[in-house]
């Protein structure tokens, strides 16, 4: 008598429990005897010991897991990262609805790191902002989280309330000698024409004073400047004076480019908002916004007491894209203040602003170095457009580190600037208007 015990389903491909397989089982010769054996069962009449068996269709989607990324911080809480993507039979990428959601591996981990802790950092000390007198010296004073897991520090710039004890100073002051006692002919700008028509007289100041800005008698009377000159308004007496004229002698109510009187000379001016009561005036940038424009620059130093590159300005140094206050704005138009003669530099209405946040015309800045290589820049063009900037015309330093570079034509009518610092910039020391004249 013949006796067989039936076997599982076991599937060629060992990955899945599914597809084409092999059932096997035991065939034994068993009789009634007490020890059988095989001869006495007939061969032919032997049961199979194996036959094909057939489980669900293999899934032909899976999920792969890549190799976990370094973990974002070295010290504190902190996790790392690893790529999951749904791949088919041949390993090529697919919609992650081809694999099992509940089978999808972790694709975030937490890291077992040591806590963080917090040291000052200090930078070297800035020359004296003075040559001579009494100034100041500073330096880059930041609160830096370290990791001393590794043969060497590792450190970024963290808020300050995180490190211990007081923070060192920042500014000390310095004393190079009592400076030599100098003086010069200081002028100012020149006045109003006494006419508005015909000849006239317009005047201005001249003194003489020291480097420290009291009165002297130390400059020679010989290269005194003159104080007063004749001015002559004999052309085109009749023409207005501002845009307000324009629309109330003339009946003008359209925007558009409208001759007027300057300082007893004829100007082209860019009359905006006729409709008004108190339209404005614009003076037209004849090399438009290629060469009219200001800079906040965007980058940061990861150690910003450097200046890589000999100051060169350039995107792969160790540095970051983050400085809020970083804006890029380029002009076709400025506003002018006739009654002041300046250009208003912080009106937009003309302006583009093309990364970030807007920035006043004629200023720049950055928050790159301590090492006194500027990164921001302006320029100003006011070629052809029949005005020029006054040659006592400055620009003022503001932040930490601030430094300034500037380049003026000879007439006044171009300028270029690089300013910055760490967190520094600079502005018109006239504040928001640009002196101006006509030329």
């Amino acid at each position: 008598m013949e006796k067989y015990r039936k076997g599982n389903c076991f599937p060629i491909s060992a990955r899945w429990s599914c597809g084409r397989g092999v059932q096997r089982r035991s065939v034994q010769c068993h009789s009634s005897s007490s020890s059988p054996k095989e001869a006495e069962c007939d061969p032919a009449s032997q049961p199979p010991p194996q036959r094909d068996c057939h489980l669900p269709p293999c899934p032909t989607h899976r999920w792969a897991a890549g190799e976990w990324q370094a973990c974002t911080k070295t010290c504190g809480e902190a996790s790392r990262f690893r790529e999951v993507l749904c791949v088919d039979e041949e390993e090529q990428p697919q919609s992650s609805g081809r694999c099992e959601p509940s089978e999808r591996p972790a694709e975030v981990q937490s890291c077992a790191l040591p806590p963080c802790e917090y040291i000052w950092i200090t930078g070297e000390w800035s020359e004296c902002s003075v040559t001579c007198g009494k100034g100041y010296r500073q330096r880059l004073v930041s609160c830096s989280e370290i990791y001393t897991g590794k043969d060497h520090y590792e450190y970024g710039y963290q808020n300050m309330v995180n490190c211990p004890g007081t923070q060192p100073p920042n500014i000390q002051p310095c004393y190079l000698g009592e400076c030599p006692i100098s003086a010069s002919w200081r002028v100012g700008n020149w006045g109003s024409c006494s006419v508005t028509c015909g000849v006239g007289v317009m005047h201005r100041s001249v003194q003489c004073l020291t480097n420290d800005d009291q009165l002297s008698s130390l400059c020679h009377v010989d290269l005194k400047p003159e104080e007063r000159r004749t001015c002559h308004n004999v052309h085109d007496c009749d023409l207005p004076r501002n845009c307000k004229d324009v629309k109330n002698l003339e009946g003008v109510t359209e925007d558009g480019e409208y001759f007027l009187q300057v300082k007893g000379k004829t100007l082209k001016v860019y009359c905006s908002g006729m409709q008004t009561d108190s339209p404005k005036e614009y003076v037209t940038l004849v090399n438009g916004d290629a060469e009219n424009f200001s800079e906040v620059y965007g980058y940061r130093l990861h150690n910003p007491t450097e200046c890589p590159y000999n100051g060169s300005r350039r995107e792969d140094c160790q540095c970051r894209k983050d400085y809020t206050a970083a804006g890029f704005s380029s002009f076709s138009k400025v506003r002018l203040d006739l009654n002041t003669m300046q250009i208003i530099t912080t009106d937009l209405q003309f302006a583009q602003t093309h990364d970030g946040r807007p920035v006043p015309y004629a200023t720049a800045g950055d928050c790159y170095s301590a090492a006194k290589c500027p990164q921001g820049r302006f320029s100003i063009d006011l070629y052809g457009t029949g005005l020029s900037l006054v040659g006592t015309a400055k620009w003022l330093s503001q932040g930490n580190y601030a430094v300034s570079e500037i380049q003026k034509s000879p007439d006044g009518t171009k300028v270029v600037g690089r300013c910055g610092g760490y967190c520094g910039k600079c502005t018109p020391s006239s504040g928001t208007g640009l002196d101006i004249q006509v030329l």
